[in-house]
Order: C-alpha cells, then sequence, then structure tokens
C-alpha cells in the first residue's frame, strides 16, 4: 500500500518561531475542519516496571503551553505505569492530513480542582462508567460488566456522581515536541522543538 504525500505548503523553522502551542492547535483545527474521526484522539505511550512499552489510545481534553492534558483511571494498567515511570509519549495521528504531532515528557496529576472542573462537563452516563469499571482488570463476561454499571446506577440515582477517587488528570509536560509532515518520496518534513528554550531541530525522515 502506498500513498503519495505533499500538496500542502512545506512547514518550516518559521512556523515554531512563536513555540509549538500554536502550530498544534493549528494541525489540530486543520484535522477537526477535515471530519478526521476522533481528532483528539493520541496514541499514548509507557513503560512499565520491566521496560517494557504499551501503547494505547485516549482522548487529549486539553491543549496548553506546558502540555497535554488526559483523564483516567488511576488503578488502570496505565496509572500503574505512570506511578512507577511518570514519563510518557503521546501522538497526535492526523494521517488524514498528512500531519503527526508527537508530545513527550514527565507526567504529573493534575490539581483535584482541575479534575473536579472536568468531570462536571462529562456525561451522566461516562461519569457512571468510570464508577463502574475497574479499567485493566480482567472481567467474567459482558454482563457482569452491564450489572456492574446497573449497580452503580442505582448507587447514584436520584443524585449527581462524584468524582471517583480512584480516576483524575494527568499533564504529559511538553518537555520536546515534534511535528510531522508528510512529503513525496518519503522526504518528510520533521520538526523538533524544545519548549524550554525554544530550539528547533530539523530531523532527517
Amino acid at each position: 500500500m502506498r500513498v503519495a504525500y505533499g500538496g500542502d505548503a512545506d512547514v518550516t523553522e518559521a512556523d515554531l518561531a512563536g513555540g509549538w502551542l500554536a502550530l498544534a492547535r493549528s494541525w489540530l483545527q486543520q484535522a477537526i475542519d477535515a471530519r478526521l474521526p476522533e481528532p483528539n484522539a493520541i496514541v499514548l505511550g509507557t513503560v512499565d516496571g520491566e521496560g517494557r512499552p504499551a501503547t494505547r489510545t485516549v482522548l487529549c481534553k486539553e491543549m496548553r503551553d506546558d502540555g497535554i492534558v488526559f483523564y483516567t483511571n488511576h488503578t488502570s494498567e496505565k496509572g500503574g505505569h505512570l506511578a512507577g515511570r511518570p514519563v510518557a509519549s503521546a501522538t497526535f495521528p492526523w494521517i488524514g492530513i498528512q500531519r503527526q504531532v508527537t508530545v513527550r515528557g514527565p507526567v504529573t496529576r493534575v490539581s483535584e480542582q482541575e479534575t473536579a472542573a472536568y468531570w462536571a462537563t462529562r456525561p451522566r452516563g461516562s461519569q457512571l462508567g468510570a464508577w463502574a469499571s475497574e479499567q485493566s482488570r480482567p472481567i467474567a463476561s459482558r454482563a457482569e460488566l452491564e450489572r456492574q454499571l446497573a449497580e452503580v446506577t442505582r448507587r447514584f440515582e436520584g443524585g449527581e456522581v462524584p468524582v471517583p477517587p480512584h480516576w483524575g488528570g494527568y499533564l504529559i509536560a511538553a518537555e520536546t515536541v515534534e511535528f510531522w509532515q508528510g512529503r513525496n518520496n518519503r522526504l518528510h518534513n520533521r520538526l523538533r522543538i524544545t519548549p524550554r528554550d525554544g530550539a528547533v531541530v530539523r530531523l532527517q525522515p
């Protein structure tokens, strides 16, 4: 399978003169305008205690100057990885517009206030699901999972659903950010910026 890339203007070092965030947000908006599915999805890479990597897709809920934020169960597999080795890599795979952005750096939990503010915006069904699922744990059947959901639905019936104590947000600090743009003949554009000092390096594809 071969896809010919190119056809739009080359990204250049000048596009990063104002830092990484403006360009990343511009590309995200292009992905939204192109109606790519789940444009805020990221492929999140973590490392377990034995140095083995693991990846999965989660949703980025905030893109800000110091990094990107996602939310999950702290007791999940990725939560366990981040507790032991608090570093991560996250890639926005906007293949439909021939672009990717990868953010790498140390990971910290966001404040309880930030988590609560985001939690309040979630649909009630998603809130209940966060209580019902012991994320990453084995379960006997789909029916058992649905039973757990029915149980928590009854538990919180008629009232607000609070933030679970085992759930919250993580910030991946933008230690390095790489911008990838597909070009013909596989001579892709790759620009890596270190936000701390604004240094930009062009990488060979």
